[in-house]
């Protein structure tokens, strides 16, 4: 009965892995239950010897009862039996469950749909496992719906599975594995003693003694374990070097604070809101549309861009204050003012921080919304922006080229946080900031040098299909490849103007949109980031090194303080037409020729991120297929080639092998034997068994070998004592085949035995014909399904491929009887 209990304990910690796909608990205790019912099942019929063709449907049975009871008890009779009703209702259920999970994406909520379709699934896995390791004795291939069970997260989510989880996976698995390996040594028997035993001793029962088996299996799977684990973190990566991985680093926090665990990786989220979906509407005073930022990363170690913890006081709530002044902002600095209405998608999850124009004079929201005073942030750690509306009045600054060419150098606390780099950034990338700017220019003028750098002069494509490289990533995209998009654009010009002393920053959040009818719409294609530079007076500029338009980001724009004095400048901000990114259909060759859509990281709160450029739902499907049925085919090929390898020896004419020295002696009756001895269906074959003479002659051992493996795939017995001629004697009769069919079996077998057993075997003439020919025959003896499990999985390459793996595992043992031993010292 330990083998139902191993089934449900395996089960339940495979379904662990599932905990980074749901937001609650409620799902696991649901499938914990659906377990329990379906190990209990189990036990009770091995403890009652049931048959073992009357569990699963019995387990189902249960299964249905329990989520009937657990779901629907309302309409079902007395809380549990099924009925019409609860039928129906665990159907909408599931149609709903189903349609919410194609709605979000993970971590998705605890509804009762998706509830009920985790268990429900949970409880198949569980009674397949139970049917493979308790019913059918085959605990190694209950591997495959655990492994079903384990990849689905990975699928699923960017992230790695953590250790914890595969731990406890594989912890089930070998534990059933063990557990079968105790069930199947305690049907050995009893150990035989030799020595005298004593009454008292005989009287009890003597069993086989499995602890040696049991710790040398412990040990294997023990090892293999850590393996896993341990080696990958000492293997270089085959993922792209993460150019820019966003998240929190080890800023300044404290305080009131809200911790984020991962603003944002890459970029590359999982999906919330469905594809293409609106983000956010506003409708602002002026009709013109704008930037809105969502975070502000101000940390650079060399690989990712982090920010610091953001901070918010009680005080500078946003329903009890205007928002504090913008740091570095000149009190006389004339500003425009503006009032943006702000209405959020009830579909964006885990929304903590608003989206707002920088900066924000003053925010009128519903909850409690904190700004942080070094970067007009405002997050909340209790309330999320899930179909929130609320108001936002700018104090952009108006500001020119002179006042920026003028502007003082930034105060040291700016200068400190803002342009640390770190000690072990490339030369080669200190060089290049300095090689695209002129030595002599004022901070203003080598900021516009550093845009167009990007923009026109530095040969740089939009690409969002970008792949990592050798060596450090941030090298190879400003000085090899040059090809990147948003992320790679904006942390690269922050880096530079660091380079160059000119504080800066990379802000994450959405362009402006695309006007739909007097309303501004912000989608998923309109996530982007963008660096921003600091002037003292006037405070933090946003810029542009990202291409726009059809060749890059179609709805980004440039600012008209970056632009050249002598082009008139338009508006910084489009006014009226939608963007290409984000209304209406675009056409062939514009923005969408180099756009894919953007998805919603779970761990930004909501942030929409570009994810990695991907292939076709239904090729990846189609890949996936035709993987499966490869690896499906093996047995098969190598069956085949093996029959062709075999066909080139046997199909020509085989010359005597003259007379032999000393005659027939030991030799001979050895290879005989062996012949005569070879296999039986389900055993091994007889290729390469042969000694003695018979293997110079390649020829009519491999028609022989043929032969053995051609019964062998037809499930036809061998005696281990029959000699080939009596082989063909009694497959003649006992098949009754036609004379055809039985002289070329006669001439293979006397081929075999005059190799064997004759002083000069004289001209054998090709036995191409012969053999093919009794294959037929063999075939024609057995069902369709035989013939078609022949050919797809013929069990005599099957066999040997268990042979293989059987001496693998052996070696395990062998490395656990190595002992280390101290050498003899000479003349003791």
């Amino acid at each position: 009965m330990r083998l139902p209990i191993a089934s449900g304990l395996a089960t339940g910690a495979v379904a662990i892995a599932l905990y980074p796909l749901f937001q609650g608990g409620d799902w696991f205790w649901a499938s914990l239950g659906a377990i329990l019912v379906v190990a209990g099942i189990g036990t009770a019929a091995g403890y009652y010897a049931l048959p073992g063709w009357a569990v699963p449907p019995a387990q189902v049975l249960a299964l249905w009862v329990y989520l009937t009871a657990a779901f629907t008890a309302d309409e079902a009779w007395g809380k549990v039996v099924p009925t019409t009703d609860s039928v129906l209702e665990l159907a909408e259920l599931l149609t709903t469950g189903f349609a919410d999970i194609q709605r979000f994406a993970a971590p998705v909520p605890d509804s009762t749909g998706i509830v009920l379709l985790t268990c429900g699934g949970v409880g198949v896995i569980a009674i397949t496992v139970d049917l493979l390791a308790a019913r059918l004795h085959r605990a190694a291939l209950a591997g495959l719906p655990l492994l079903a069970l384990f990849t689905v997260p990975a699928a699923v989510i960017a992230e790695p599975i953590g250790w914890p989880a595969f731990v406890a996976g594989a912890a089930g698995y070998l534990g059933l594995l063990v557990a079968d390996g105790r069930e199947r040594v305690s049907h050995w028997g009893r150990a035989v003693l030799v020595r005298r035993m004593s009454a008292s001793a005989t009287a009890r029962p003597a069993s086989s003694d499995t602890g040696p088996l049991r710790l040398s299996g412990k040990r294997i799977g023990f090892t293999a374990v850590a393996l896993a684990i341990l080696l990958p973190s000492l293997l270089p990566t085959l993922e792209p070097d993460p150019l820019f991985v966003f998240g929190v680093g080890n800023g300044r926090g404290g305080g009131n604070s809200i911790s984020i665990p991962n603003p944002i990786v890459n970029l590359r989220g999982q999906l919330t809101l469905p594809e293409n979906s609106t983000v956010l509407t506003y409708r602002p005073s002026d009709g013109d549309s704008r930037y809105l930022r969502l975070y502000a990363l101000d940390i650079f170690d060399g690989e990712q861009w982090t920010m610091s913890e953001p901070k918010g006081r009680p005080e500078d709530r946003t329903s009890e204050a205007p928002m504090p002044p913008a740091p570095g902002q000149s009190p006389s600095l004339e500003v425009t003012s503006a009032t943006l209405d702000v209405t959020v998608s009830d579909q964006v999850r885990r929304l903590s921080f608003l989206p707002l124009p920088y900066p924000a004079a003053r925010v009128t929201a519903e909850g409690d919304w904190r700004p942080d005073r070094e970067t007009l942030m405002v997050f909340s750690t209790r309330d999320t922006a899930e179909g929130l509306t609320y108001r936002v009045v700018t104090g952009e600054p108006k500001t020119t080229a002179e006042r920026l060419k003028a502007a003082a150098p930034a105060s040291a606390a700016i200068a400190e946080r803002y342009l640390a780099l770190p000690e072990n950034l490339p030369g080669e990338i200190r060089q290049l900031a300095t090689r695209v700017t002129e030595r002599d220019a004022g901070a203003y003028e080598k900021a516009i040098q550093l845009q167009r750098f990007f923009t026109e002069d530095g040969g740089f494509t939009y690409d969002l299909s970008t792949q990592g490289h050798d060596g450090a990533a941030l090298t190879d995209f400003l000085i090899r490849n040059r090809t990147g998009y948003c992320e790679q654009f904006a942390a690269s010009m922050a880096v530079l103007a660091r380079v160059l002393g000119i504080p800066s920053r990379v802000a994450i959040g959405y362009t402006g949109g695309g006007n739909v009818s007097g309303a501004w719409q912000v989608r998923t294609h309109d996530s982007h980031a963008w660096p921003e530079l600091y002037f003292e007076g006037t405070g933090w500029l946003r810029f542009e090194p990202t291409p726009a338009g059809g060749e890059g980001q179609g709805s980004a724009t440039v600012p008209d303080y970056t632009r050249p004095q002598a082009a008139p400048a338009p508006s910084a901000e489009p006014s009226a037409a939608p963007s290409a990114a984000s209304s209406g259909p675009e056409t062939q060759g514009g923005a969408s020729a180099n756009r894919r859509d953007r998805t919603l990281d779970r761990d930004l709160g909501g942030l929409v991120a570009a994810p990695e450029e991907g292939m076709p739902v239904a090729t990846k499907i189609g890949i996936g297929v035709a993987v499966a049925l490869l690896v499906a085919a093996v047995p098969a090929l190598v069956r085949w080639q093996m029959r062709v390898r075999r066909r080139r020896l046997y199909s020509r004419p085989v010359p005597s092998p003259g007379a032999r020295a000393g005659g027939a002696g030991p030799g001979e009756g050895t290879a005989g034997a062996a012949v005569a001895g070879g296999p039986v269906a389900g055993g091994t074959t007889t290729a390469g068994v042969v000694t003695g003479e018979a293997r110079r002659e390649p020829a009519v051992m491999a028609a022989w070998a043929e032969l053995d493996d051609a019964l062998c795939d037809y499930g036809i017995s061998r005696e281990p004592s029959e000699s080939p001629r009596s082989l063909a004697r009694r497959l003649t009769r006992q098949y009754a085949f036609d004379p055809e069919a039985a002289a070329a079996l006669t001439r293979i077998a006397a081929a075999v035995e005059r190799m064997l057993y004759a002083r000069s075997g004289g001209e054998i003439a090709s036995l191409r014909e012969d053999l093919p020919r009794v294959r037929r025959a063999l075939a024609a003896t057995v069902s369709r399904g035989r013939r078609i499990r022949a050919v797809l999985l013929p069990p005599s390459t099957l066999l040997r491929m268990r042979a293989m793996g059987g001496r693998v595992l052996d070696g395990f043992d062998l490395l656990e009887n190595i002992r280390l031993r101290r050498p003899l010292r000479k003349g003791a």
